[in-house]
């Protein structure tokens, strides 16, 4: 079981173990906010219920020019596990099919490893692509990409329960998170930092 850190500032921080949660409980740096009544920490004289959700006691800087770096996880998040030539979804690829990284004007002819350069690309796509600019193999991008807001990217390849969504939305907006139902997320990221419902 994981708990959502908040800040003093009721932020979202961080996902930490729930062993490092109720240790900084314990120490008086954080308090809880929400606990799982049917999990607890025993010890001889205690007993604690396992925390969910924790608020820093003292407020924790946290720099606001943050630029994540592009990798195969927050890059597939962001185009919500779909191929951006042919739209198919991961779970829609055959046997031997996967989702791969495509630079939209290739490394060898000046391209570089950026947001707005890469894309998610079915192995079919990108191999038929190959090095070449998508127009030239007969291809059309669907959406022109952009680098995400960087929220809802780190949340969105987070498992979070219902009520720590409730406290990362009531600091970053109702819909920052995308919450998995049933097996599957309702919300995908949208391009421009914004959610669509599937």
């Amino acid at each position: 079981m994981s708990c959502l850190a908040l800040n003093a500032s009721y932020e979202p921080l961080m996902i930490v173990p729930s062993r490092r949660a109720i240790r900084l409980v314990l120490d008086r740096k954080a308090e809880v906010l929400e606990a799982d009544a049917h999990r607890s920490f025993r010890s001889v004289r205690e007993h604690h219920p396992c925390p969910v959700v924790i608020r820093l006691v003292r407020y924790v800087h946290v720099p606001r020019r943050f630029r994540r770096q592009v990798t195969n996880t927050f890059l597939f998040a962001r185009d919500g596990y779909a191929c951006q030539y042919c739209q198919r979804h991961k779970r829609e690829l055959r046997n031997r099919e996967f989702l791969t990284r495509d630079h939209i004007l290739p490394i060898s002819r000046g391209g570089d490893n950026s947001w707005e350069n890469v894309v998610t690309a079915c192995s079919s796509c990108n191999h038929r692509k190959g090095n070449r600019l998508p127009q030239e193999a007969g291809l059309r991008l669907l959406s022109r990409p952009v680098e995400p807001n960087h929220v809802q990217l780190v949340w969105a390849v987070r498992r979070v329960t219902p009520i720590q969504a409730k406290y990362i939305g009531m600091f970053f907006g109702e819909d920052a998170v995308p919450l998995e139902i049933g097996g599957r997320a309702p919300y995908q990221l949208r391009r421009r930092g914004g959610v669509r419902r599937v």
